[in-house]
Parts: C-alpha cells; sequence; structure tokens
C-alpha cells in the first residue's frame, strides 16, 4: 500500500501543476474557460481525492499510527515520526479539502477570469501544502 500512495502522488503532483499552471496561463492570457480547462480541474480534483484515500488507508495500517496512539509525546519530540504521524496527513488533508472548496467555488462563478482565479488560489495554495510536508528523503 505504501509503494501504491508514493507512486500514485507522482501523478497527483504532475496533474495538480498542470491544472494551477493551466488557471494562472488561462488568468493572465484572459482564455476563456472552456469544457478542456474544467476537465483538468476535475481530473486534478479526482487524483487527488483518490490520493487522499490510498493515504488514508495506508496511515492507519502504518507503524506511525501505531507509534502515534502509544506513545504520543514520544512521535511529538521527534522531527521525523512528528511528521510521517501528524504533520504529512494533517496538511494533505488541509491541502484536498482546499483543492475540493476550489472546485466548488469555481462552479459558481460566472466569468472565465473568475474561474480561473478562483483554480489557481484553491489548487496552488493545496499545491504548495502538499509540497511542503512530501517526506522528500523517503521520495529519493
Amino acid at each position: 500500500m505504501k509503494e501504491v500512495h508514493s507512486y500514485w502522488a507522482y501523478l497527483v503532483l504532475a496533474i495538480l501543476i498542470f491544472a494551477v499552471v493551466n488557471a494562472i496561463i488561462g488568468l493572465t492570457q484572459k482564455k476563456q474557460f472552456t469544457d478542456k480547462d474544467l476537465r483538468i480541474g476535475l481530473f486534478a480534483l479526482i487524483v487527488s481525492h483518490i490520493q487522499l484515500l490510498i493515504g488514508f488507508v495506508w496511515y492507519f495500517m502504518s507503524p506511525w499510527f501505531e507509534l502515534l496512539t502509544s506513545d504520543t509525546a514520544a512521535v511529538m519530540k521527534d522531527k521525523t515520526l512528528r511528521l510521517y504521524a501528524v504533520e504529512h496527513p494533517t496538511t494533505m488533508l488541509i491541502a484536498i479539502i482546499l483543492i475540493t472548496i476550489g472546485w466548488s467555488k469555481h462552479k459558481k462563478k460566472t466569468t472565465d477570469t473568475a474561474k480561473f482565479k478562483t483554480f489557481a488560489i484553491f489548487y496552488g495554495i493545496g499545491l504548495l501544502l502538499i509540497l511542503s510536508r512530501i517526506p522528500w528523503s523517503a521520495w529519493f
């Protein structure tokens, strides 16, 4: 399960970066918001939610969750353990919530600029949060 979570993360990052860049380009070049832009945002939403589900399954099977529930003080004192047991899952959940809010808010916007701006802001902040709490040392 850990491998699936790690490999799926590459897909999530690639599509999320693509969605944010697409939104920024659409916003700055004042493009029309088309079905293609809608699908890019939707695909980013879907793959990120799948990653969240995979992450939840892995988290509750992981040794970090077991350690967190048995010795919270030790986890909180150790930087690496805290990253895996608390910071990574919490930050990823917040990032996915922001991406979901961005998707919901864009549907209520009536102008192309507002739709691109909503994606750029919410998906962009979600992407930054994800990048901030990826355990990079375990990835490379």
